[in-house]
């Protein structure tokens, strides 16, 4: 039986010795988002030694994320999907370090994700305008994930509607990918029947009906989406209708494509600060909770997409927390769709930059930030909060 526990548990200490201490108590855990230093040119707080000598900033830093990457994968279940934010200082080394460590076929997608839309108007060059998000199974054949979305269906798409007040939208029951014809798919060009006056459709002929084969506009023959059993099983989610007008005119047959509750759309790879929000936003949210006390926090839109592409009892794991926007969005699902999800966000005990809004308010450390908007969190949204030692 899973062990019931609040929505949001923090964990100070550093990921790499935390870790595998949790595996028992909280996991394996489904989703882990990881938004780790992007190595910038600033130094580390993850002071990892690195075989004992001088090396490039990107060895270094491949040399700290190798061991917190392995032991992310180990504290894994096999239906997990693990998502990495990431900007071009290390995109690459990122991506060859995932490849090695989770394998090739493992990978899902590489997501551009649009945080600042205005684009950073300092330094040389382009504008720069996004990041990455990489995204990895644990294991590629039982992995739940599903990269649609619920909030990506519009309705607008769907501008029909039946009698009884479906809403709906047609689409070709033709094929319209010239890949599949006659000579690659024989068994679905076949003849099948409608009434382009009352929409009834069918493979067998019937009074007032007409003979309908499937074409292209050119004129091509083309095959069918529906097999002639399932166009039998689901006549109700056909019509026949007429196409063109003049000698061009002709009875074509078409899916009524329905608008139903748990629709879902899929998911673009390029996901933009409308959508999902920016960084600015994010700051917003922050302070609206806590004050101003973190400089660059992921919006919570951006977590609430990766929650919505996998179950909505995930156990999460946030090894990065920072000002935990994961806890913050694993909440926000949560009251949204009804979930069960739980989030466990690790963050090290590390100083706040001297000066910074977070010192002036009084908190010595990042992960004081973590636990103020977690708790800020299950005071606004509920679901409960505690602080996980591993040595207790």
């Amino acid at each position: 039986m899973r062990r019931v526990q609040p929505w949001n548990t923090f964990v100070e200490g550093d990921n790499l010795d935390v870790l595998p201490r949790l595996a028992a108590t909280y996991g394996p855990f489904d989703v882990v988002y990881l938004d780790p230093p992007y190595n910038t040119g600033n130094p580390f707080v993850y002071d990892d030694k690195v075989d004992g000598r001088r090396a490039d900033r990107h060895h270094v830093w491949a040399a700290m994320m190798r061991p917190r990457l392995e032991c992310v994968r180990a504290v894994m279940g096999a239906r997990g999907a693990v998502f990495v934010s990431i900007d071009d200082n290390e995109v690459a080394h990122l991506r060859l370090l995932m490849d090695e460590l989770f394998g090739e076929d493992a990978f899902v997608a590489q997501i551009v994700v649009n945080l600042n839309p205005k684009g950073r108007q300092l330094g040389r060059g382009f504008a720069t305008s996004h990041e990455y998000l990489l995204v990895y199974a644990r294991s590629m054949p039982d992995c739940a994930l599903d990269a649609s979305s619920p909030s990506q269906v519009d309705p607008r798409d769907f501008p029909l509607t039946t009698d009884d007040g479906r809403r709906h939208r047609r689409l070709p029951l033709r094929n319209t990918n010239k890949k599949f014809n006659p000579v690659t798919a024989p068994t679905m060009h076949f003849a099948i029947y409608g009434d382009p006056e009352t929409g009834r459709v069918s493979t067998a002929p019937f009074s007032g009906s007409l003979e309908i084969k499937p074409v292209f506009g050119d004129g091509a023959p083309a095959v069918w989406r529906w097999s002639a059993t399932k166009i039998d099983a689901q006549p109700d989610d056909l019509v026949c209708r007429w196409v063109g007008s003049g000698e061009r005119r002709r009875a074509d047959v078409f899916q009524r494509d329905w608008l139903h509750e748990g629709r879902r759309k899929k998911l673009r790879t390029i996901w933009l600060a409308e959508e999902i929000g920016s960084t600015d936003t994010a700051v917003m949210e922050l302070k609206a909770l806590v004050g101003h006390l973190f400089d660059s926090p992921k919006p919570t839109g951006l977590l609430r997409r990766i929650l919505e592409t996998m179950p909505d009892d995930a156990r999460v794991l946030d090894p990065f927390a920072g000002s935990g926007a994961t806890g913050h969005a694993v909440a926000l699902q949560n009251t949204a769709d009804g979930g069960r999800r739980t989030c466990v966000s690790v963050n090290l005990p590390e100083p706040v930059r001297p000066g910074s809004n977070a010192d002036l308010a009084g908190l010595a450390k990042v992960s004081d930030v973590t636990r103020a908007r977690l708790r800020a969190v299950d005071d606004v949204c509920g679901g409960g909060f505690q602080e996980f030692t591993p040595d207790s």
